[in-house]
């Protein structure tokens, strides 16, 4: 039976999304991933069954890509690492982490995220150990977030640390997010002293950490800011604000409520209505 090339269904499998050359199926009973490669494939063809090679991925063909000297090949068996075993794929990563690439690096540290629910203990290492040390800030920053995505508060005082030593905007803006989901209270004194940043990034996302820290005496920190003339502050404030609550939150609201911009306005005054 010739199958449509946006409709292909092959037993149990069904086409999910399609890449360059390739589509990926993914199963209905296991949710297993599989890679099907389509030969000769056209807009207007359609595909017999017999076009369809099977590729599984294994720890080996994964093992193999992260040996290349390809760093696009090795950035591509990190990806594959997602549909292995939790506890394969880590011991895979590790050294992927310390790569000589960066790029190469930035992937492994952003897999850590999935991989730490199955092993707390070695993520925190891996990302304190690139956080503290690693050369490039993107990878530090990715670290940064990922610390307070697991809420690895054994961390906090490396972040405090790394956030009074740095020079780089972006580090300072991923461990003052991270302390909002990091949600560990001692947070709450670097929060305030963002508040303060040269930089409105910073400051903007304190603000939203703030809320989600919860502790009320942020109110009285964030409320200076209704009238800052940068639309995107006062926005994130009424958020913070809403999760935040008591009088002088609501008092505040009800002035965002008349704000010019009506993004601003409408968002207060619907946490008003709640």
């Amino acid at each position: 039976m010739a199958l449509s090339p946006v409709e292909i269904l092959f037993g149990r499998w069904q086409l999910n999304r399609k890449l360059p050359g390739w589509l990926i199926a993914i199963s209905k009973n296991t949710a297993t991933y599989q890679f099907w490669r389509i030969c000769c494939l056209t807009p207007k063809t359609n595909i017999n069954t017999t076009q369809l090679i099977i590729m599984t991925v294994t720890p080996e063909s994964v093992q193999e890509l992260l040996n290349s000297e390809d760093f696009g090949d090795r950035v591509r068996g990190i990806n594959q690492l997602r549909q292995l075993e939790a506890k394969t794929a880590l011991e895979m990563i590790k050294p992927m982490v310390t790569d000589k690439n960066t790029r190469v690096r930035y992937a492994a540290v952003s897999q850590l995220d999935t991989l730490g629910k199955c092993d707390r203990d070695t993520c925190l290492q891996l990302l304190r150990d690139r956080l503290l040390n690693d050369s490039e800030p993107d990878v530090q920053a990715a670290a940064a977030d990922y610390i307070g995505g697991l809420q690895l508060t054994e961390a906090f005082d490396d972040l405090r640390e790394l956030y009074h030593q740095t020079s780089e905007w972006l580090i300072e803006f991923s461990i003052i997010a991270a302390l909002g989901e990091l949600g560990d209270p001692r947070g709450f004194e670097l929060l305030k002293e963002a508040l303060a940043s040269d930089t409105t990034l910073v400051q903007t996302v304190a603000i939203g950490a703030l809320g989600e820290l919860g502790d009320v005496r942020a109110v009285a920190e964030i409320i200076p800011f209704a009238s800052n003339s940068d639309w995107q502050v006062r926005y994130r404030l009424v958020q913070a604000l809403a999760k935040l609550g008591g009088e002088q939150a609501r008092l505040t609201l009800e002035k965002l409520a008349e704000d010019e911009v009506e993004q601003i306005a409408q968002e207060a005054k619907k946490y008003l209505a709640q």
